[in-house]
C-alpha cells in the first residue's frame, strides 16, 4: 500500500490482492515507505441492475480538467500523466484559497495495512489545521476490513465518512450503501461540482463508477488504466546474462528453460496465471468477464483462450520453470524471491514497480525492475482490456446535515489537489523539516514522516491517477512508456464503467474458478476437470446469468 503499507504479495495473487495492490498504488508518491511491507445497482431488490444513458449523465459531475500543473510526461493512448520532477517549495502553487473547513469534526472509518500512525501525530495536527476541520481516523486492519465493515454497517453506529473498496462489495453490502450513505448528486452533479474545482478535475469515468443505487454516492479514488497486472522482469539480470525479452508464448517457454538453473537456485518465474490470461486475450474479472461473439455473450471461462492460458501456464509448472515456493503456494514471498534473483519474472499490481525500486535503491543499486510488454500468444498484437476507472470510494453518512456534507466536500476538494500543489505536498509528505526533507529537489520522508504520513486522507478522495516519483525519474519514464505502448492495444470491456451487482443467486458462480485454476496449472486437476467445471457453471446458473447480462447490454449498450 502506498507510502506506508505494503500490498500483499502472494505466490498466486488472488483477485483481491491484485485489485488492492493496483488501486492503492494510484495514490502513491515518492519518498514514502516502499510498497512492500505489510453505473449503479438496484441493491434493495436483490435483482441487480444499472443506471446508464440519459439517467446516468444527469448524475455525473461536469468534468473540468485541472490547469494548475503541467505534467512532464503527457498522457498518450490513455496513459496516466507522469511527473519526473518535484517543484521547489517556493514554486508550489495553491489550488484552494484559505481553509476550506468551518471548524467541524468528522470521523473516518477506513482500512490500513501495517501499523496505524499515532492518533495525535504532528501530521494530523498540521493537516487538520490547514483543512480548518478536525478529521479523526478510525483505522482498521485491512486484511480483515470486510468483516469489520459489515459488522459496523449492520450495527448502525457508522462514522461520518466510510471507505469501501470494490473487492469488499459482496453480499448485502451493496444494499447497505444505498441505505446508509448520502446522495451527493444535489451537491456535485452537473455544474454544481464547479464549486469544488479539484473534484471537477476527477475523470468522468471514475465518477461514473461512483453511482450506487441510482444515486451519486461515492467519492472515488481514480485508477490507472492498466495497473491491475504487470509482468515484471529483472532488466539488470537480463542485460547481464544476455536474455532476450520474449515476444510470444513459445518464446517465453524457451526463455524460461534457458533461465532455470535449480542447482544455482534460479528459476524463471513466479506463478504467471494472471499474465497468462492477458497474453491469451481473456477479458478481465467480474463484471467485465464477458465478450460478445456472433451476437451472443460468452463468459471468459467458455473461451478457448481461457483453456489455452491454463494449458500454457501448466507447462511452466510441469517443466519446473516456476519457483518451487510458488508451486507450494507460499504467500508473501514472491517479491522477495524476485528481488533476491531467485526468480526473474513475476506478475503483480503496479505498486511493485515503485516499491521494489525504492526498497532496492541502497542495498542493490544495480537492481532494475522493468515491465514486460504484453504480446499476443502467437507473437501478434496483444488484446488488452482496460481496468475499472475506480475501485475504491468513500461514502458520507446519510444522517449528516446539508451544511456538514458541504463542509466535507470542501475538505475533499483540498485533499484532491493535484500533484505539484501546496495541498498535495502537505497531504503526501507532511511538513517540511518535520516529516520530510528535500534531496536533490525531491521531498523524502524522514523516520517521523514514514511513521506518521500514511494514506489516511488519500482514502477519502484522490485526484486523477498520475505517476509521480521524482526520486526515481527513470522509473516514471519506464512506467509511462509501458502504459503508452500498451495503451495502443487497450480497449474497453463490455459493461465498462458500470457499477453492477449481479443477482445474489448468481453472485458466487465464478468463485470456484480461482481455486480451480491453481489446481490445474499445478497438475492437481486436468483440463478435462476445467471443462467439466465450465459445463457445471452453465447448468448451475451461468446460462441464466448470461441472459441477465444480455438484457442489461440491450438496455444500456456496451458501457463504452
Amino acid at each position: 500500500m502506498p507510502n506506508s503499507q505494503a500490498s500483499a504479495s502472494t505466490s498466486t495473487p488472488s483477485r483481491r490482492t491484485v485489485l488492492s495492490s493496483a488501486a492503492v498504488a494510484a495514490v502513491a508518491v515518492a519518498g514514502g515507505v516502499p510498497l512492500l511491507s505489510a453505473c449503479s445497482t438496484e441493491e434493495s431488490t436483490g435483482k441487480g441492475g444499472t443506471t446508464s444513458g440519459k439517467d446516468l449523465k444527469k448524475l455525473l459531475p461536469t468534468h473540468v480538467a485541472s490547469q494548475v500543473v503541467k505534467p512532464d510526461i503527457p498522457s498518450v493512448n490513455g496513459s496516466s500523466p507522469g511527473f519526473t520532477q518535484a517543484r521547489p517549495t517556493a514554486e508550489l502553487v495553491a489550488s484552494v484559497k484559505g481553509k476550506p473547513g468551518k471548524g467541524g469534526s468528522y470521523t473516518v472509518f477506513e482500512p490500513l495495512w501495517g501499523t496505524p500512525p499515532p492518533k495525535n501525530s504532528a501530521y494530523y495536527k498540521a493537516v487538520n489545521e490547514a483543512l480548518g476541520a478536525q478529521i479523526t481516523f478510525q483505522p482498521q486492519d485491512g486484511n480483515t476490513y470486510g468483516e469489520k465493515l459489515s459488522a459496523v454497517l449492520a450495527s448502525g453506529d457508522i462514522a461520518d465518512i466510510v471507505m469501501i473498496p470494490q473487492w469488499e462489495m459482496g453480499g448485502k453490502l451493496m444494499g447497505a450503501i444505498s441505505a446508509k450513505f448520502a446522495d451527493l448528486g444535489p451537491y456535485l452533479s452537473g455544474d454544481k461540482v464547479k464549486k469544488y474545482p479539484n473534484l471537477a478535475a476527477i475523470p468522468t469515468a471514475a465518477w461514473q463508477m461512483s453511482v450506487f443505487g441510482g444515486k451519486l454516492r461515492g467519492l472515488p479514488m481514480p485508477a490507472r488504466p492498466l495497473s491491475g497486472v504487470i509482468p515484471f522482469y529483472r532488466e539488470d539480470i537480463f542485460k547481464k546474462e544476455g536474455y532476450e525479452v520474449p515476444k510470444s508464448a513459445d518464446e517465453f517457454l524457451a526463455l524460461a528453460k534457458e533461465i532455470t538453473r535449480p542447482k544455482s537456485k534460479v528459476w524463471a518465474c513466479e506463478d504467471m496465471w494472471w499474465s497468462a490470461q492477458i497474453i491469451f486475450g481473456c477479458p478481465g474479472e467480474k463484471p467485465f468477464y464477458w465478450v460478445e461473439k456472433d451476437g451472443k455473450l460468452v463468459h471468459k471461462v467458455e473461451l478457448d483462450n481461457y483453456l489455452e492460458a491454463l494449458e500454457w501456464c501448466r507447462k511452466l509448472f510441469k517443466s519446473g520453470y516456476v519457483h518451487p515456493d510458488a508451486v507450494a503456494g507460499k504467500a508473501n514471498d514472491s517479491l522477495t524471491r524476485f528481488t533476491s534473483g531467485q526468480s526473474l519474472i513475476m506478475n503483480d499490481g503496479d505498486a511493485k514497480w515503485y516499491g521494489a525500486t525504492f526498497e532496492q535503491a541502497e542495498p542493490n543499486p544495480d537492481f532494475k525492475i522493468q515491465g514486460m510488454d504484453y504480446f499476443g500468444a502467437d507473437g501478434g498484437d496483444p488484446t488488452l482490456y482496460l481496468g475499472p476507472p475506480a475501485n475504491i470510494w468513500s461514502f458520507l453518512n446519510k444522517n449528516l446535515s446539508k451544511d456538514r456534507i458541504e463542509e466535507i466536500l470542501a475538505v475533499a476538494n483540498f485533499i484532491a489537489a493535484p500533484y505539484g500543489t501546496k495541498e498535495q505536498r502537505l497531504i503526501d509528505y507532511g511538513v517540511e523539516g518535520v516529516h520530510h526533507t528535500l534531496k536533490h529537489g525531491a521531498p523524502v520522508k524522514n523516520s517521523k514522516g514514514v511513521t506518521e504520513v500514511q494514506d489516511t486522507y488519500r482514502f477519502i478522495v484522490s485526484p486523477e491517477a498520475t505517476v509521480a516519483y521524482p526520486d526515481f525519474p527513470q522509473m516514471v519514464k519506464d512506467y509511462c512508456g509501458w502504459m503508452q505502448r500498451m495503451g495502443k492495444f487497450a480497449k474497453k470491456p463490455l459493461f465498462y464503467g458500470m457499477q453492477i451487482q449481479e443477482p445474489n443467486r448468481y453472485a458466487s458462480l465464478y468463485t470456484p474458478f480461482e481455486d480451480l485454476a491453481k489446481d490445474v496449472v499445478r497438475g492437481r486437476k486436468s483440463i478435462s476437470d476445467a471443462q467439466s467445471a465450465i459445463s457445471d457453471w452453465r447448468s448451475g446458473g451461468g446460462d441464466k446469468l448470461r441472459d441477465w447480462y444480455a438484457k442489461l447490454l440491450d438496455k444500456n449498450g456496451s458501457g463504452a
